[in-house]
This record gives C-alpha cells, sequence and structure tokens, in this order.
C-alpha cells in the first residue's frame, strides 16, 4: 500500500506526464511487469488511460480487447489505494459488470446468492453524511429558506420526499421555536419504503417538539417514490405547504428511457468509436493541460455539454407527471437538491468520463480527510460511491436509476412544469458559507449561480440546491 503523503493520481490532481510506453493495443501481452514499476503519477494517467480503453472495447462488444483491458488495470488498481486505484477499481467492475449482462445466465448466477441489508444501506447513508458537508449544506439551505418563506405562518406542512435523515427537521424544530411570533402547528408527511425508518423519524421528532413545546405531527407513508398515492399527503386548507427533496427526482428519468433512447438513437450508434479514438491522439501532454483546456470534454462529451448555448431539453412523461403532481398541490415552497452532473448521457463513454470526474472528486476528500485503511472510507466508497457507479455504467433501462443531470436541466424541467425559481437570499447563502468553514477539507467551495446554490469540491461542481414556487 502507498504511504499516505504519496499524492493521489487522480484526475482532479496536478498535471501528470504522459508517456509514450501506453498503447491501447492489445499486443502487449500478459503478465506487465512494466505496469507494476510505475510511478504514482504515472500509474494514475495509465489508469485513466486503460480505463478510456477498455470502456471504447465494451461499447464496441470487442471482448478479447475488453479482457485484455481489464487484465492490465487489474495489475494497477486497489480498492485501498490512493484515489485513482481506489476510483479505477470500481469502474473496472463497473465494465465487467456491463459485460457480464450480455450474459443473463452467467450474470444472474453469479448474483444468485447476493442479499441486500437495508439496515447497510442506511448506516452508509449516515457514514455518507457524516464524512462530507454536502447534505449538512443542503439542510441548512432547506431549512433557512423553509423558515423565510413561513414567516407568520401559523400551521406549516412540509412534505419530505425522502424522509430518512431526522437531523434536518430537528435543526428546523429548533429555529422554528426561537421565532419571535413563536412557533407554527407544524405537521411533516414522511416517505420512505421502508417502515422502521419512519418509525424512527417519528420518534425522534416527536421527542424534540415535545421538549420544545411545539404543536407537532408526524405523518408516515410507506411508499416507494414512483407508487406514491398523493390522496395520502392530506394537504389541507389554510396550512403552507413546502415540499423538500433530497437526490430523488433523478431516479424519474428511468422510466422514460425507451422514449428518449428513440430519440438518441441515430447520434448513439457512431459517437462511441470516435470518442477515444480522438483522446488518445493527444499525446506529449499533461493531464493537467487536459483539463485546464477541457480537451477530454470537447472531444467526448454530449452536444450539450460542450456548448455554450442552452441545454437541449426532453420531455420526460413520468417526470413530468410527478412535478406536475406536486404543483397540484400549490406548495408554497419547494426545495431540491440533486447532483449536479451530467450522468445520463445516451453513451457510455459520456457517461463515463463525466461520472469519473464527479466521483473522483469525491473520492479525493475522503483522502484528504481519512487514512486508507479506514472502515468508514472503505464502506462508503463500496457500498454508495461503487453502486452507484456501477448502476451508471452497468445498467440502462428501467435498472439505471443514477440518472444525474446538471442544473440547466432542472431548470428547464421545472419551468416547464409551471413552477418560478426563487433565489436564495444573502443570509441562507452565507450560512451555508459558514458551515463549510468548519471541514477540514479546504477544497470545498459554494458558489451562486441561477439565484440556485452550488456546492463544489475543487472548483468541480457536485451538487446544486434550488428554491422553487407555483408560478401564478
Amino acid at each position: 500500500m502507498a504511504p499516505m503523503d504519496e499524492r493521489s493520481s487522480s484526475v482532479t490532481s496536478s498535471p501528470l506526464q504522459l508517456f509514450s510506453m501506453m498503447s491501447p493495443s492489445p499486443s502487449l501481452g500478459s503478465p506487465y511487469p512494466w505496469l507494476r514499476e510505475l510511478k504514482s503519477e504515472e500509474r494514475g494517467l495509465c489508469l485513466i488511460h486503460l480505463l478510456l480503453t477498455c470502456a471504447n472495447h465494451v461499447a464496441s462488444g470487442s471482448l478479447e480487447n475488453v479482457n485484455i483491458a481489464l487484465e492490465q488495470i487489474s495489475q494497477l488498481a486497489s480498492a485501498d489505494g490512493d484515489t485513482m486505484q481506489r476510483i479505477a477499481a470500481y469502474f473496472t467492475e463497473a465494465l465487467a459488470d456491463r459485460i457480464l449482462k450480455t450474459w443473463s445466465g452467467l450474470h444472474k448466477a453469479l448474483n444468485s446468492t447476493r442479499i441486500s441489508f437495508p439496515s447497510e444501506d442506511i448506516l452508509v447513508r449516515k457514514l455518507f453524511f457524516e464524512l462530507f458537508p454536502f447534505l449538512k449544506m443542503a439542510y441548512v439551505i432547506t431549512n433557512h429558506t423553509i423558515i423565510e418563506a413561513m414567516e407568520g405562518e401559523r400551521m406549516v406542512h412540509i412534505i419530505d420526499l425522502n424522509s430518512a435523515e431526522p437531523a434536518q427537521w430537528i435543526a428546523l424544530l429548533q429555529a422554528l421555536s426561537a421565532r419571535p411570533e413563536g412557533p407554527p402547528h407544524l405537521r411533516i408527511t414522511g416517505i420512505h419504503p421502508q417502515k422502521e425508518v419512519l418509525e424512527q423519524m417519528a420518534h425522534r421528532l416527536t421527542e424534540e417538539a415535545e421538549k420544545l413545546d411545539i404543536p407537532f405531527q408526524f405523518n408516515p407513508i410507506v411508499s416507494k417514490l414512483e407508487n406514491l398515492d398523493f390522496e395520502k399527503l392530506r394537504v389541507k386548507t389554510g396550512e403552507a405547504l413546502a415540499i423538500s427533496s433530497v437526490l430523488q427526482l433523478h431516479s424519474f428519468l428511468a422510466y422514460d428511457d425507451e422514449f428518449l433512447r428513440k430519440k438518441s438513437s441515430l447520434a448513439s450508434k457512431n459517437s462511441n468509436g470516435v470518442h477515444l479514438q480522438r483522446v488518445l491522439q493527444l499525446n506529449q501532454t499533461t493531464l493537467g493541460e487536459l483539463l485546464e483546456n477541457d480537451v477530454v470534454n470537447r472531444y467526448s462529451l454530449s452536444p450539450d455539454s460542450a456548448s455554450s448555448s442552452p441545454p437541449s431539453f426532453t420531455g420526460s412523461p413520468k417526470m413530468d407527471g410527478f412535478l406536475n403532481a406536486l404543483w397540484g398541490l400549490t406548495p408554497k415552497l419547494m426545495v431540491i437538491t440533486e447532483q449536479d452532473s451530467n450522468h445520463n448521457g445516451s453513451t457510455l463513454m459520456e457517461r463515463l468520463l463525466e461520472s469519473l470526474y464527479f466521483y473522483a472528486a469525491l473520492f479525493d476528500c475522503l483522502e484528504s480527510t481519512l487514512p486508507r485503511t479506514s472502515i468508514e472510507r472503505l464502506k462508503v466508497e463500496k457500498m454508495l460511491f461503487g453502486e452507484e457507479i456501477k448502476n451508471i455504467i452497468a445498467c440502462e433501462g428501467v435498472e439505471r436509476k443514477e440518472r444525474h443531470e446538471k442544473l440547466e436541466k432542472w431548470i428547464q424541467r421545472l419551468d416547464s412544469a409551471g413552477f418560478q425559481s426563487m433565489p436564495l437570499s444573502y443570509y441562507c447563502m452565507v450560512q451555508a458559507k459558514r458551515l463549510l468553514q468548519g471541514y477540514g477539507c479546504d477544497g470545498y467551495r459554494i458558489k451562486e449561480e441561477h439565484g440556485c446554490a452550488v456546492i463544489c469540491c475543487q472548483d468541480r461542481p457536485l451538487f446544486s440546491v434550488s428554491a422553487w414556487r407555483n408560478r401564478k
């Protein structure tokens, strides 16, 4: 294992010198002893090269070349190494899983004994909440926006589209108890597929409300979001309604995959084979220059990602239907937090490049704050980030839920659904920036964009928080 002071060679690190011995040709054979002798920076850039090579072979269906590339990567990647070694391990697993899915029987057999424990999923998401500032930032912004919008209201109803973390609403209860005019009667409707999670939420929030002497009700709805019965929300006349959605809406895009695929099928046919060829022509340069000049993006990303013009927008019936139903509730406020990256491209190479940048930034954050042997770090990387990477890379159709999109797309989508943007207040942004100052990693930033908050790591946008109201 590399020592802790050896710097990571991720796509977000300092410039790395490209060396001439890298070749996508399968003629190198196996084993590859020279790979083990690479320095950290050379190894990181070689891994990027090999991942791009492997993805190109996966997209073209060249199984022999896929196997050679995977064998080369296995000499360098490691789930307990530096940032690039760790992230390469999970992208490699995702590419291999995509190939295995073409043999459905083999794939099912290899996964037949795999068991998913809901308690583990809850645990790893709590670790994400604790180790990163992103959700804390989203909760602070959401709560401050709700407090500002609900000033003077006596009956407040909040609908939480993923009611799993009591910390957000405990903080809100404490803030409402200090209102000069006194706290309102607060009702929170929590939606979650697991009854036990909602029971814990109800207990924690009711206990806090009693301690603060705030009139409070918790309305649990055990349901997946896509199956939500809106009648159970019990929205009443005379109450001011707020809706909170944290990392939930993007999954609705999965249900319209067939609709979107027909529109993009022509563009998808020939694009994958061209991406890697152009990237590999950029010899004798540095990774830093690639990133500074956005060369990889220029050659490999979708047209709307590389263009300075407004992003294209395609309707999504399932998403539109859900947003229209929310609009029909006439909320006074809706606050949405989403990943701010384009992981919903029509081609494999688009998604790999975008997600490589995105997750490398997250892995870098952990590299700067936790030792490589940290169990908490390994759990978040494998059980959360690794599963998301696998879903983005290996899955298609309804199975591919992690369809993250850029803020510009969400602005267009919500505008079309009848919502109007509510710029976040100066005080709200000040509070969010103040929270960031308490974190050990100095790479975190928050910036204002279109009246919304965009949370970044090393200037890489990662999450957006936006506020909306019904357009009158």
